[in-house]
């Protein structure tokens, strides 16, 4: 940040269906952590790269939506797991490609390493990027990625 810019820079991180259920939902895939614990660390992470974090989790693909055109209408950067809607929401794709700030697609795992259904995006081609297979890592990436963006 600069002298001149005191706040930090808004940021949303937006999680899709079933994430809310963080440390229950497939330990083995998604880890332990729950999803308070999810919140709390991107919080964090932002806070020490100079930005404001805001994290929201909704298992509703027209909530979801509305978010990103919340960011796209105020020219807010997005970190965006969006969970099954990665597969096959294209509405959730045309939204996202109204970006008008950075939009990073983050997922805990590696949708590449799993299911065939899962191996496709319709998501990453309208992202500035894709972080997958790092766990809550991923987020941080994403978070460090938006912070040093110009």
């Amino acid at each position: 940040m600069t002298e001149t810019d005191q706040s930090p820079r808004p940021v949303l991180v937006l999680n899709g269906p079933n994430l809310a259920r963080l440390g229950t939902r497939e330990p083995d895939v998604y880890g332990a952590m729950n999803y308070g614990q999810l919140t709390g660390f991107c919080e964090q992470v932002g806070a020490d790269v100079g930005l404001a974090v805001e994290v929201r989790q909704t298992d509703s693909e027209a909530e979801l939506i509305g978010w990103i055109h919340e960011a796209v209408d105020s020219q807010t950067a997005v970190v965006l797991n969006p969970a099954a809607f990665t597969h096959y929401s294209y509405a959730l794709r045309d939204a996202c490609a109204q970006r008008t700030a950075p939009l990073i697609e983050v997922h805990l795992s590696n949708p590449a390493a799993r299911e065939e259904f899962r191996h496709n995006s319709v998501i990453s081609a309208v992202a500035d990027g894709t972080i997958a297979g790092f766990g809550a890592n991923s987020y941080a990436l994403a978070l460090t990625a938006i912070a040093t963006a110009r």
